[in-house]
């Protein structure tokens, strides 16, 4: 599994980074699958009083793309939203990937009846 952290107008720090690592733990234990996760964190300037974090996942798991967003004025918040939004549409994809399905159980051959 390729991982990847980048900031975007911020330093991706190590505290924040093992956040991340620890909430992804989540995700990666009910869903094993996973090719390559990149994780993109970002502060966006509105104004003076509007500083809006921003947090993004790219899930690329076999057959599908993953893509969550969220924001919130608290990075932490942000992603522990985004790693909940994450978990559920892994756990959905998970289930449409799995099959449902069951074979039938073999039919017991009767003995040819004697007429």
């Amino acid at each position: 599994m390729n991982l990847t952290i980048s900031g975007h107008h911020l330093d991706v720090t190590p505290a924040l980074r093992e956040y991340v690592l620890t909430k992804l733990d989540r995700v990666t234990r009910h869903f094993d699958q996973v090719v390559d996760i990149n994780v993109l964190l970002s502060v966006e300037k509105l104004k003076e009083k509007e500083r809006r974090q921003k947090a993004e996942v790219t899930v690329h798991v076999k057959g599908k793309d993953i893509f969550v967003e969220q924001s919130s004025e608290d990075l932490y918040a942000a992603i522990d939203q985004l790693m909940d939004k994450l978990d559920r549409q892994v756990c959905r994809h998970k289930d449409k990937v799995q099959d449902h399905h069951h074979a039938s159980a073999k039919r017991i051959d009767a003995a040819p009846l004697i007429e």
